[in-house]
């Protein structure tokens, strides 16, 4: 069975054993086997840290967890400083969360129900992968969009009971933020916890709107003539 693997300047086909193995498995056979210089990053081996995300055939996976296929086409992440193969820095990634500013502003004393866990208990399960960063085309044009993962743990702290300020959050994301998102799904369709940050940006959209706020673009639109 062979796969490609695109390296810094080129893309390279690789032999691995025919065999039911992950991607991630796989890569650790040509390092050890074939060529030592191949770079990835993995830590876990069990798709919980996220470590080893990158994209196969145009669609983020984990390594770890998918199972590799003939002819694969292997690729770091997208919009990441590429540091080696399919290693690459994260942390221009990060720095979204805080530009989203995704914490609690203001924390207030209530009591906790099974209700209140459980509203923002999906959403807490991100493990920054930054698949849903990688696969998002808004991102292409517009790099300094806060991105699907910075959004939903913004929404995870506006819906936390325990947040008595919501409105400064929301203020904090209406550049660069909710309305640039065009509402596609590919951060959902690729999130190996299921989240769906479609569903977290169109529920920030809709307390925006209610504290006053409205879509720019919406604003912009000449409705001359009618």
């Amino acid at each position: 069975m062979q796969i490609r693997i695109k390296r810094t300047n080129e893309t390279e086909e690789f032999e691995i054993p025919s065999e039911n193995s992950t991607l991630l498995k796989s890569l650790f056979h040509i390092k050890n086997n074939i060529d030592n210089s191949l770079t990835f990053s993995s830590n876990c081996r069990s798709g919980v840290c996220g470590t080893c995300a990158m994209r196969v055939n145009g669609k983020e996976v984990l390594a770890c967890s998918y199972k590799v296929q003939d002819g694969d086409l292997i690729e770091p992440l997208n919009y990441h400083e590429v540091q080696r193969d399919l290693k690459v820095n994260k942390e221009k990634a990060k720095e979204t969360l805080k530009a989203s500013t995704a914490w609690l502003q203001a924390s207030q004393e209530v009591a906790i129900t099974q209700e209140n866990v459980s509203a923002i208990e999906k959403q807490t399960d991100c493990i920054l992968c930054d698949a849903c960063y990688s696969a998002c085309p808004v991102l292409a044009v517009n790099p300094d969009f806060m991105g699907p993962f910075a959004l939903t743990r913004v929404y995870r702290y506006t819906a936390d009971a325990r947040e008595s300020d919501i409105a400064t959050t929301i203020a904090n994301v209406q550049s660069n933020g909710i309305w640039d998102c065009t509402l596609c799904g590919e951060c959902t369709a690729v999130c190996p916890q299921d989240i769906d940050p479609k569903m977290d940006i169109n529920m920030l959209r809709m307390t925006a709107s209610q504290l006053g706020y409205m879509d720019p673009n919406y604003q912009a639109m000449d409705f001359g003539g009618f």
